[in-house]
Parts: structure tokens; sequence; C-alpha cells
């Protein structure tokens, strides 16, 4: 059983005494001649004088956002107009606003007129209630500040913060903006399924899924990689991807259960080819957003000059006092004990370099940087480095402390690639949940021949935290997951 508030049970019960004088609470669409803005811009040249004697009709619609005498001010997306009516113009129909409440939807038409202050309004004529607000909204000046109950329901969390409203506008002109630099360099935006019969493309534990007709198991796609990969090879050369990916792993700052994400592939292209293109997409977006030099985190982060690029197992050897490059399995196991970090029994030599190089070098990337060379166990899906074959072409983008891209020169040789596989495929029977199963249709694929190409991952909602200024993915998610409430 449902329980209401005092303010709630009058609201209730105002519905019931319009419905008792045949008064509707809830209207479908009424013509309006104006949106708010287009008064607001067609009238601000006018004087009170001018708009007195030329008895402009105008009709339109917004959310009651306060009420204060005579005056009730709406909203309709940014703009608010006031709409006055007094005792004396019309009295039932002041009778009939002054019932109204902070959060119904109305439609007003009227004559155009200028306040005391020189504020453009709308001298009501006849007043519509379109939708009675049965929930009160927050206070004004403390507005809705519990962070929970913003995320839970942001519905609310839009009509009363300007800021968060900014953001989402701003997200999808990131996004918008992104797409048209895509297109513009003849990369073609293609869709791929969502629901994989294979794991793969990412090491990541995923949600999966029945289906009734086929009788079959399925994963909601942990990346797009291996579907964008099989354009490659059937002759588009430049393919990109902007969709959601899902991953069945835990929720913090930077991690939701569903994210969006942009993967790009180019043939004839290697991981030299990515960076640029990657550290090009960052200073793009942030040159036509006008936020060069941003303020996150903590840091100030230039996106306008040059990204640093380092090799990962240089720069681990700095810290552990020994090249780990030249290191046997036992010397690294040392290392990584030594810090704390539990040894499983699938690690080689390339898992014990990965730990040490989050635990050491991760915190100190705080400017944009590339970090390259990663160990050939944990990049199943790179080509091997032509000077030294326990490595990959393979980099990822850090910027403070965070990952926000990860790139490579692709695999190209499927039997090569089945050997990956087959390593992963033991990974996961020796207990690593995130390991790759074997895509035969992919390999088979890679048997037709995929030319040289390199492709590249950016999460979309870290890249907009960054550009938005939010330290919480759930800050830039119109609907983020939560926790029940109890």
């Amino acid at each position: 059983m449902r329980e209401f508030n005092e303010q709630e049970l009058i609201r209730r019960q105002k519905v019931e005494e319009n419905n008792k004088n045949n008064i509707k609470s809830y209207l479908k669409k009424q013509k309006i001649s104006h949106k708010i803005n287009q008064i607001l811009n067609q009238y601000k040249d006018f004087s009170k004088e001018e708009l007195e004697i030329s008895n402009n009709i105008v009709s339109t619609y917004g959310r009651i956002i306060s009420k204060r005498g005579p005056f009730t001010q709406i909203r309709l997306d940014e703009d608010n107009c006031q709409i006055y009516v007094n005792n004396k113009m019309n009295q039932e129909l002041f009778d009939f606003v002054s019932k109204l409440d902070i959060g119904d939807i109305v439609w007003v038409q009227g004559t155009v007129m200028k306040t005391m202050t020189g504020e453009i309004a709308i001298k009501a004529q006849e007043v519509k209630l379109m939708s009675k607000s049965l929930k009160v909204l927050p206070e004004k000046y403390h507005g809705l500040v519990d962070v929970e109950e913003r995320y839970r329901h942001r519905y609310v969390d839009l009509i009363v913060n300007k800021d968060v409203r900014e953001t989402f506008k701003l997200r999808t002109k990131i996004i918008s903006t992104l797409r048209h630099f895509m297109d513009q360099r003849g990369y073609l935006e293609v869709d791929t399924p969502i629901l994989h019969p294979i794991l793969g493309g990412a090491a990541a534990r995923p949600f999966t899924t029945h289906h009734n007709a086929l009788n079959r198991e399925f994963y909601l796609r942990i990346a797009t990689e291996l579907p964008l990969k099989k354009l490659i090879v059937g002759g588009f050369e430049k393919v990109y991807e902007i969709g959601r990916i899902f991953r069945n792993e835990g929720i913090d700052t930077t991690h939701n259960p569903e994210f969006t994400s942009i993967e790009f592939y180019e043939a004839n292209a290697d991981l030299e080819d990515m960076m640029n293109i990657t550290e090009q997409i960052f200073k793009y977006l942030a040159k036509q957003i006008g936020k060069t030099t941003i303020d996150w985190n903590g840091a100030t982060i230039n996106l306008e000059q040059d990204f640093k690029r380092i090799e990962m197992s240089s720069e681990i050897s700095k810290y552990v006092g020994f090249d780990v490059k030249k290191a046997s399995f036992e010397q690294l196991k040392k290392e990584v004990e030594k810090i704390g970090q539990k040894i499983e029994n699938y690690y080689d030599e390339g898992h014990l370099i990965n730990i040490l190089f989050e635990h050491y070098v991760e915190e100190t990337l705080i400017q944009p940087t590339f970090v390259y060379g990663h160990p050939l166990s944990i990049s199943p899906l790179a080509a091997k480095n032509d000077e030294d074959p326990r490595f990959t072409d393979r980099a990822e983008l850090f910027i403070n402390k965070k990952e926000f891209a990860n790139m490579f020169t692709e695999l190209s040789d499927p039997i090569d690639q089945l050997e990956r596989f087959e390593e992963q495929l033991k990974e996961k029977e020796a207990g690593n949940d995130e390991a790759n199963e074997i895509d035969y249709d992919f390999i088979e694929a890679l048997e037709y021949g995929m030319p040289p190409a390199g492709g590249c991952g950016i999460g979309i909602d870290r890249l907009i935290m960054l550009l938005t200024n939010h330290s919480s993915i759930r800050e830039v998610l119109l609907f983020p997951h939560m926790k029940s409430e109890k």
C-alpha cells in the first residue's frame, strides 16, 4: 500500500475536485503560437508602452516553477516566462490559477506585456491545466541535494537542476561532434549485434541471456571488436560503431554495468596511426566545446599539448630497479608478492608485468599519456611486436590515472589468432573468468584474409566525464544502475 504525505494528498484531492467540476487535469496536445524562447526573442526590444497598445496575442505552455502574488512563472526547456493575472482582470481565472501548484504543467493564452522591471510576461486571458503534478518538487533554494535520490529519480533532477540539464545537452553535443569527426575522415558508421554467441573482444565478465526460439544462450556484448574486424575482412576500409557495451562487473565512480563506447578500425593502418587519430579526437572535441585545459579530479589537464608516449616495461623498470623484460618469472613473482598481490594459477611473466604497471606507473600518469608495449598474454587480439614477440603493438591512453582508450595493430594471422584463443581457453579453465572464448567464425573470417589494420576503442562516458568535469560516471549517465532501495 502506497502512503502519501499531506501535500500529495491535497494535490490528489484537487484532481478529484476538478473531475467533479468537469475540469480535465490531463489534456492532450494543445495548439500554441510560440515557444517561450520565441516569445522572449520576438518581443524583447518592445517597450512597455508599445506592448500595451499592440495587443499581441500568444499561446504557449510550460511547467510552473514559482508563484508570487499575481505572477506565476513557467519554464520550457531553459526559458522562463511569467503569467500575469489578478482578481480585477478575471476573478474566475484568478481563482483557478491560485489553486495551481508548483510543478503543474499549464497552457496559457494572452497578450504580451512587460513588467515594471522590464521582464516579458503574458497577461493571461485563458489558462488550462495540461498535467497535474501529484508530487511536490524539491524546495527551490536547496534543490535535490541527496546524490542517491538524484540518480534514482533523474527526471526530478533534470527539472530542478539546470547544471544537470546542461551536462546532458553537452553529452549529446560531444557524441554528435565525434560522429562528425569520424564521418569527415571517411569512416562508415555501422551497427553490429548486441547478442553474441561467443565471448570475445575484451577481457571482461559477461551478462548472459537465453533466446527461446533458438534455444541457446547468448552473451550481451562486452565489445564490438570482432564483428567490426569481420567488416574489414568484407572489404570496408574504415568502420566505426558507437554503442552500448555490457560487463557484469563492479560499480564505482568510473564503472557502470552498461556503458557507451566507440570502436573504430582502419585497413592498412597500425598502432602509430591509431595513437595519432585518438590524440586528434581528444584535441578536436576539446577545441569544439572550448575546453582545451580542464581541471579534473584535482589536476589541470592540458589537451592542447602533444600527448606523451612511454613504453610499459621501461617505465616499470625505473620503479623496481631491474629490467622487467629480462627478469625471470620467479623474480617478477617475488616483486608482485612484495606489493601484496595474489598470484593466480594462470599467470605468466606478462600478467606479472601488468600488475607491476598498475601498481607503480598508473598513479603517475596525469597528463595524456600513451602507454605501449603490452605483454602478449594480456593482449590476445593484438599483433606481436617485430623486435620482441613476447610483447605486442598495443597501447592504452591514460589521463589522470584513468584509462580512456585501448588500441593496437590488429592481429591478421588466423593461425596465430587461433593459438592465442587456445591459450585464453587454458586461462579460463585455470580460473580466469574474463578470458576470451574461441570464436571459430572469426578465425574463418581471418582465413579469407584481413588486410593489415589498426583498431581502437574509447570509453565515451569516461571521455564525457573529463570534458564536463565530473568525477563520477553516474553524473554523465541519465539512468545509472543503482542498488535496490531498502
